[in-house]
């Protein structure tokens, strides 16, 4: 039986749910892949095989001694080459691919659609969903759906939480070196400035926490983590540059 070479739109869409899934928990049974392998009519092994190709390009899981599958395509590697750090341009370009092989018109992508019917502002909202319904699944898939700090796995209770925020950095919106997942007491800490992560990814806290360290809740919360090391994704390490950013604009010294 003949096979049917992969198309670059096809590994696009390859691409996009690389970044949404664990990759050392990839599998032809996953339901991630079971779900997108029926979208490109491809079957589930084909593509779980596709993002090992993938996972070899990746130079954050070679340090770690994870190789992926040794036998690629150029296309894989264009592709990566291509969409790589365009975080944006990914997104956008694979989910637009996803609902065309879909055969239908998606509302939340058909970004031009959407501005002749509606208006900007709200083609504007429809595509920050998307953009962050891609940066949530990108991070929490990189952390295996544990805070990096407290190793909470209640999915309910964790956040995609942007190092620089979301107003401050539109190129890095939906960058995953820009995320950190964290549950959402650490995440609206964070936020606030009450707490940083430092170029040594360990835990910072603010003299603002320190001064009340004498109550119950900010020792069990806060105290027992400083100068603790964070738990590092599997892919997508956080940046150095923006956890500096963090550090000297957000965090309260």
């Amino acid at each position: 039986m003949t096979r049917i070479k992969w198309s670059r739109e096809e590994t696009i869409v390859a691409f996009n749910v690389y970044c949404k899934i664990p990759f050392k928990s990839s599998s032809k049974n996953s339901p991630i892949v079971i779900k997108y392998a029926k979208i490109l009519g491809r079957s589930p092994s084909a593509l779980n095989m596709k993002i090992g190709n993938l996972g070899r390009l990746d130079p954050v899981l070679k340090k770690q001694g994870v190789v992926g599958l040794s036998n690629g395509s150029k296309m894989e590697e264009a592709v990566w080459n291509e969409f790589h750090g365009n975080w944006d341009r990914l997104v956008y370009e694979s989910e637009l691919l996803i609902s065309k092989f879909q055969n239908e018109r998606n509302k939340e992508v058909l970004e031009s659609d959407i501005q002749d019917r509606v208006g900007l502002d709200e083609a504007t909202m429809v595509k920050r969903r998307v953009n962050q319904s891609f940066f949530r699944s990108a991070i929490l898939s990189s952390y295996n759906s544990k805070c990096c700090i407290t190793n909470l796995s209640i999915r309910g209770l964790l956040v995609a939480s942007h190092i620089i925020p979301w107003s401050i950095d539109k190129m890095n919106r939906v960058n995953p070196r820009n995320g950190l997942c964290l549950n959402s007491i650490h995440d609206k800490a964070f936020d606030k400035g009450f707490m940083t992560i430092n170029a040594d990814y360990k835990v910072q806290l603010s003299p603002i926490i320190h001064e009340m360290k004498t109550e119950v809740e900010i020792n069990n919360f806060f105290i027992q983590y400083d100068k603790r090391k964070i738990n590092l994704p599997d892919r997508f390490i956080p940046s150095r540059e923006f956890l500096d950013y963090h550090a000297n604009e957000i965090f309260i010294k």
